[in-house]
């Protein structure tokens, strides 16, 4: 039964078309079954050539075929949340809970403390009672030029939040701000404009002087009590707890320039020591519960990554919808925000976006009982989080005591996801909000090898989680709807497509030269359903990626970096899975760098891949995209000189579209071998060596 006079404070909505997509679906799943029934009744016999190769293409099919019945979970019951912040206020405003925002950063050589400061700022300054919201900075890297900065900031804020709330700025990051907001025609905002913003660039000036330089002054360090916590001897992995707390909210003499409270402003940098695992962003974020606890005990906490600032002022006020909605909110646990950037190319040349993840995928996750948690972007519930298991006589409290257990789960490079199933696990049910306007802008790598070490670390942690106890398929047996424990594979077993698409790219290109067949002709009626499946998987791909506010030309670099992926960051993610197993090699959090030097942004804006550094990724990707290349070359000049009868080339053409398919996807890499003179090009070693492998894998195969 409803509470009498209860106004929801958000809505669903499923999305529309599912009828449509079903029936495609079905018969897509039809034509698989008829074309794996092509495979198996011309199965080749013992002493007939390519018998091994057929049967590395009938198991990369199966698996194609398993993975996209997969990734139906994702798309069979999507929907999209509303939320009325309108009634929240109306109802609630003098009784909003206290919100904890976690801020990560690691090393400041790699995530500059200038960056960390505007993210910093940005979420100070939300639309919310400051004395209800305390802003924690955890610095895995113990630096004191991270904690200058965040000094620096504290004083700037004075000034930067009442200009924020007079004028409603958005967004409230100062950098993203200025780089883009038009200079005020009104005279008196005009000269505030010009005031605050000189404010700024002085501080960010001292900031980058300081950041250059590598040291704080001695005059620095007598402005401030809290550097006699660095001494002469201070090492990044070994050294005490430094905590400072530098606004504080409980005080009301801290107040901006017009006499206005401030929210608490604290820095952390948790106990480090040579001979104890610190448990990388996992154990920052339960440092920071603790430490939070103690200090403001927020009922809500939001974590975002250093680099992802807040850029819509009213995100607080969206999550607070679904916790405090009087129906449905008490089986909230967390609400997760789409992760996107603000320096992604149009045509977002490195797939950084993932498009169809982020506007159909964790919406389809949603329809089930919600997205993963992505580790940057979600307000949680602190008592979830905590460890509280949910049931149905659960009653919100909005009271500052917790005494539970801490937070999130160890032993995995993907511990946001692992938190965030063994939360659902617990009872509690998770909401992905993707509002219009984008609540957290972040930075994408910049260039190849970033985007791929990225994902080959993601990767990792998917692999371990799938060997693990917390397998959705094991952990959440009985405790979450089987449509989000299939949903969660999607992301788990990414990494076992490296093997299959190795096969569709390797072998087919190599039995072109043999003359061996491994499709159905144009004029068998088996190539029917193969022709059906490959014009309509790759139009609806396309539609949907369009569908999604992608381009003509960002689908094709999605679907190119995908390839890319699979046969490079996904497989050294197994090889070092297997290392590791072996006991050869250890884990390791990789972060990836948000500093790129001049020419490396030039050449990123203008869309040109960067190549770059010798890396074994880039040896995968030149040899593959060569071995293609000479296939298709030697098989066109063998069918012009040697005069094949068109019957024959009629057998082979669709293996010669594949491999021309390849071709097409990989210019950017022949560019990069051949014609290309700046530094991001593919380094000589790599050029001799992928062309000696290439050669020598066409020239063994032709005989």
């Amino acid at each position: 039964m409803g509470v009498e006079g209860y106004l929801p404070l958000f809505e669903t909505e499923e999305l529309k078309g599912r009828i449509a997509y079903r029936l495609y679906a079905l018969s897509v799943l039809v034509c698989i079954s008829l074309f794996l029934a092509y495979r198996v009744t011309h199965f080749p016999g013992k002493e007939e050539d390519g018998r091994w190769a057929w049967i590395g293409m009938f198991g990369a099919e199966l698996w194609f075929s398993l993975y996209w019945m997969i990734n139906q979970s994702a798309r069979w019951k999507p929907v999209i949340r509303r939320t009325f912040k309108d009634r929240l206020s109306q109802k609630y405003e003098n009784e909003l809970p206290g919100v904890d925002i976690f801020v990560c950063t690691a090393d400041p050589k790699i995530e500059p403390p200038a960056m960390v400061i505007n993210t910093v700022l940005s979420v100070m300054a939300y639309d919310y009672p400051p004395e209800k919201l305390s802003v924690y900075l955890s610095d895995d890297g113990g630096s004191d030029l991270t904690f200058y900065a965040l000094l620096e900031a504290s004083r700037f804020s004075k000034h930067w939040l009442p200009f924020c709330k007079k004028f409603k700025v958005e967004p409230r990051a100062p950098a993203a701000y200025f780089s883009t907001a038009t200079d005020p025609l009104n005279p008196v905002e005009a000269e505030e404009f010009w005031s605050i913003k000189k404010l700024y660039k002085d501080m960010e000036n001292r900031v980058e002087i300081v950041t250059t330089q590598g040291e704080i002054t001695e005059e620095m360090r007598k402005a401030h009590k809290g550097f006699l916590e660095w001494v002469l001897d201070s090492n990044p992995r070994d050294h005490q707890t430094i905590l400072q707390i530098l606004i504080d909210g409980r005080d009301h003499n801290f107040v901006d320039m017009e006499g206005k409270q401030l929210p608490t402003l604290v820095y952390m940098a948790r106990e480090k020591r040579p001979n104890y695992h610190h448990n990388f962003k996992a154990g920052a974020m339960n440092a920071l519960i603790r430490v939070s606890s103690q200090i403001s005990n927020g009922e809500i906490i939001l974590n975002v990554d250093c680099d992802m600032y807040s850029n819509n002022s009213e995100s607080i006020r969206d999550a607070l919808c679904f916790f405090m909605d009087e129906e449905k909110g008490n089986e909230i646990a967390f609400v997760q925000y789409p992760q996107v950037f603000n320096n992604n190319t149009k045509n977002d040349i490195y797939g950084s976006l993932i498009r169809i993840g982020i506007e159909l995928e964790l919406h389809g996750l949603d329809g089930y009982g919600g997205p993963l948690y992505v580790g940057t972007g979600c307000f949680h519930r602190r008592e979830a989080l905590c460890g509280r298991k949910y049931n149905k006589e659960y009653k919100r409290d909005w009271k500052r005591e917790n005494t539970k257990k801490m937070g999130l789960v160890y032993g995995c490079p993907v511990e946001d996801v692992v938190t965030g199933l063994t939360i659902k696990c617990r009872g509690w049910r998770a909401i992905y909000f993707n509002p219009a306007r984008r609540s957290f802008l972040g930075l994408a790598p910049t260039t190849l090898a970033q985007a791929l070490l990225q994902h080959k670390r993601w990767c990792e942690g998917h692999f371990k989680i799938v060997f693990s106890k917390h397998y959705s398929l094991w952990q959440g047996h009985g405790r979450i709807k089987a449509g989000l424990q299939i949903g969660y594979c999607i992301y788990n077993m990414w990494g076992f497509n490296c093997i299959p698409t190795l096969c569709y790219i390797i072998i087919p290109s190599l039995c072109l030269l043999q003359g061996i067949v491994l499709f159905p002709s144009i004029s068998s009626p088996w190539f029917i359903p193969l022709a059906y499946l490959v014009i309509a998987k790759y139009t609806y791909s396309l539609g949907e990626f369009l569908f999604c506010g992608g381009t003509l030309q960002g689908w094709w670099n999605d679907q190119r970096m995908w390839m890319f992926r699979r046969t490079s960051s996904y497989l050294f993610a197994l090889i070092d899975l297997i290392l590791q197993a072996l006991g050869f090699s250890k884990s390791a959090f990789l972060i990836t760098a948000k500093v790129t030097d001049t020419d490396v942004s030039q050449r990123y804006e203008k869309e040109i891949m960067e190549f770059g550094i010798p890396s074994p990724l880039f040896l995968i990707l030149a040899t593959l995209a060569l071995l293609n290349l000479f296939s298709l070359v030697m098989m066109s000049f063998k069918s012009v000189v040697m005069n094949m009868k068109a019957g024959d080339l009629e057998a082979l053409s669709m293996q010669m579209l594949l491999c021309g398919t390849v071709v097409a996807l990989n210019l950017p890499v022949y560019q990069a071998l051949f014609r290309r003179k700046d530094k991001g090009r593919i380094p000589s070693s790599i050029t001799f060596k992928s062309v000696v492998l290439a050669l020598s894998a066409c020239i063994m195969s032709s005989y």
